[in-house]
């Protein structure tokens, strides 16, 4: 004989029941969400160009409005000429020369070129970037513009902070 269930008891066994019939979960939303972030960072990266971080590097400020292109860099730091964030030689060694070309960036210009043209790059002008500090020496930021006038790289372009005009406010 079945045993009379108290209605506390029935209520237990139904809500258990439904519990257990829970519906699968429905990720048309959630690859939606995900599709629209990933456009989303991908449309906001490219507008960034992010400059090469170096603690002993403080560049000029400017109001120029125009954005760099990707190029290579030549970071001159009150210590080290970096290429492509690459240590060259100090800053010293490369004043140390009579000569107006220094060697040693040159070579580090020339190889650079040189893997340019076999990855299929044409014959142009090559373009260069300094992001020199605010209190480097004139006569070094001539050195570096003629070794690299003597390279493949005629095209020389500064890097600066870009500062807001009396126009931008």
């Amino acid at each position: 004989m079945k045993q009379q269930q108290s209605a506390r008891s029935r209520r237990k066994v139904r809500h258990y029941r439904r519990r257990r019939k829970t519906n699968p979960l429905n990720l048309t939303a959630l690859m939606d969400i995900f599709t629209i972030l990933v456009f989303f960072l991908l449309v906001n990266q490219t507008n960034t160009q992010q400059l090469p971080d170096n603690p002993d590097l403080q560049l000029p400020t400017s109001i120029a409005q125009e954005m760099p292109d990707d190029v290579l860099t030549v970071q001159v730091s009150s210590r080290d000429i970096l290429v492509q964030e690459r240590r060259v030689m100090s800053v010293s060694d490369a004043m140390a020369g009579d000569e107006r070309v220094i060697p040693a960036l040159a070579e580090v210009l020339n190889s650079y070129a040189e893997r340019a043209r076999r990855l299929g790059g044409a014959d142009e002008e090559r373009e260069l970037m300094i992001l020199g500090d605010r209190l480097m020496d004139f006569a070094l930021l001539q050195r570096i513009m003629f070794t690299a006038s003597q390279t493949d790289y005629s095209r020389v372009a500064f890097a600066v902070l870009r500062t807001h005009g009396e126009d931008d406010e």
